[in-house]
């Protein structure tokens, strides 16, 4: 499962949760900081990531156009990078859960 992380999170992440999330991306470490939604959005369904965002924008892409890709919306969002390492850590079996049915274009995650 390939997680690409959204401007919006730390390129932290990739490192931090590669154990878990292995071949996971930042938009800067493939050349597209500063791209368009709509760009992320594609480059995500032409290789295969789920994108991971605190953008309200991923979200409406998601549930209009549906996937791929999928994406994890991290809800109401204003937290450290440990806190976001943290829930996906936690919710590692829902994530990997969400992947693999082909239904659902969004996952929803809060702080808690």
């Amino acid at each position: 499962m390939r997680l690409l992380f959204d401007e919006n999170l730390s390129r932290k992440l990739v490192h931090r949760l590669a154990d878990l999330y292995p071949e996971s991306a930042h938009v800067v470490g493939v050349n597209l900081l500063r791209s368009s939604d709509r760009e992320i959005w594609e480059f995500a369904r032409a290789n295969q990531f789920i994108i991971v965002s605190t953008d309200l924008d991923f979200y409406d892409l998601a549930t209009t156009v549906g996937p791929p890709p999928k994406v994890i919306w991290l809800r109401r969002w204003r937290h450290p990078t440990s806190d976001v390492e943290r829930v996906l850590r936690r919710h590692a079996i829902r994530v990997q859960q969400f992947a693999a049915d082909l239904e659902p274009g969004v996952l929803v995650l809060d702080r808690e």
